[in-house]
């Protein structure tokens, strides 16, 4: 009798925050979860912890603001399970200041590290899921994406940029099984908002419907969806999550 396959899952800054809470999700609903960041030794960590549950998961250490390096972390996960299922875009970074005082070394770097690296890996992830014709691509990006907000010019539009990429990801690959989301956070309890002063907290609360901000497993549950086997007729679209911050009339 015919079992179906371990999907394999790809998340880059799985060490902490958002990408460590999706790791822990997808593990814990069958997933083979390879986990990116810089470091190994957080990543080692979580691998001990998913495995001590019962689930699997490896560890691919990359520096997604460096092409080569994205690069060689996918093609040697495809390589040793010759497949590639999931791809979560997630490691990013913020060089937050107001646009008349923003280097062009801060603006570079977010743009490298928060959408070219997702470009990157989009690229080589492609490949693998056309040929086995079966792939859930996620970019995390955010609402100040979709809003804006002051001094983030570099953080927005690189998460903006995410949404485009993503909406064409979605209709290249479409027809051969492919997905491509995005899934944008609001405030989410993290190690980036973790300084956030009592009249920030305060004013994301008053603007928030449900009136507390997000969890990293928040975020989780909606990619554990996005990249499901019965997500397959969604793509191209934005995912808020963002307990009704942004919503619109």
């Amino acid at each position: 009798m015919s079992t179906a396959p371990v999907r394999v899952a790809f998340v880059t800054g799985a060490s902490r925050g958002i990408g460590r809470a999706v790791a822990l999700r997808l593990a814990k609903d069958g997933r083979h979860v390879v986990l990116c960041a810089r470091s190994a030794g957080p990543l080692n960590e979580l691998k001990a912890q998913i495995e001590a549950s019962g689930g699997k998961a490896s560890v691919a250490t990359a520096d997604v603001s460096d092409s080569a390096s994205i690069t060689a972390a996918l093609e040697g996960v495809i390589k040793q399970h010759d497949r590639l299922d999931i791809l979560v875009n997630n490691a990013g970074i913020t060089k937050d200041g107001l646009i008349l005082r923003m280097s062009d070394e801060d603006w570079n770097t977010v743009i490298t590290t928060n959408l070219t690296s997702a470009f990157v890996a989009c690229r080589v992830a492609a490949r693998a899921m056309m040929r086995g014709r079966f792939g859930r691509i996620v970019n995390v990006a955010s609402t100040s994406g979709i809003v804006g907000n002051a001094g983030q010019a570099n953080y927005a539009a690189a998460k903006a940029g995410l949404v485009g990429l993503t909406k064409t990801i979605a209709r290249e690959l479409g027809s051969k099984g492919v997905t491509a989301n995005v899934v944008a956070p609001g405030w989410i309890e993290t190690d980036m908002t973790a300084n956030l002063g009592d009249d920030i907290k305060n004013g994301v609360l008053s603007m928030t419907a449900v009136r507390r901000l997000g969890t990293p497993d928040d975020i989780a549950a909606a990619i554990a969806y996005v990249t499901s086997d019965e997500a397959g007729f969604l793509t191209g679209q934005t995912l808020v999550v963002d307990g009704g911050m942004t919503m619109t009339s």
